[in-house]
């Protein structure tokens, strides 16, 4: 059993594929969503969404936006939406390290301010967190996880 999952952007569709299951970040925490999930609508957080089709995992970055949930499938309106193959990790590291300069510099007398830096800063790091997935293979098959000893899980 799958449902359809649409990861669209103001500019572009980044997925739109069948899949067994979604992981979505909810304002409110991490939401699981499988085939036949009841209707809703829900507020996006920064992070990280993960679809698993074919016992594979796949990873994007999302910058905030909704969801709207049916029971055959889940539309992602992202503000910004990223796949993992697709982040250039230096660029990210390099938005990161800016943003922690901003920070430490002081920026409490301006709260828009202090918001932005810290929404780059939240950026930044789904950012790396998600093109880290790529480069340490954690795209994987689940049935080549179950098939790991603890030493080789750590060595990822």
């Amino acid at each position: 059993m799958s449902i359809l999952c649409d990861i669209v952007t103001q500019e572009r569709t980044v997925f739109s594929e069948q899949v067994e299951y979604v992981s979505l970040p909810g304002i409110e925490g991490i939401m699981g969503i499988l085939p036949n999930h009841a209707p809703m609508l829900t507020a996006l957080s920064f992070g990280e969404v993960m679809v698993r089709r074919s016992g594979d995992e796949e990873f994007f970055a999302i910058g905030g936006g909704f969801a709207e949930v049916q029971p055959d499938h889940v539309i992602i309106l992202a503000d910004s939406a990223e796949q993992a193959d697709e982040i250039d990790l230096e660029r990210a590291q390099e938005a990161r390290r800016k943003a922690e300069e901003a920070m430490e510099t002081g920026v409490s007398e301006d709260a828009a301010r202090y918001a932005q830096i810290d929404a780059a800063l939240r950026r930044a790091q789904i950012r790396i967190d998600v093109s880290r997935r790529r480069s340490t293979g954690r795209r994987r098959s689940r049935m080549s996880v179950a098939g790991m000893s603890s030493e080789e899980e750590g060595a990822e």
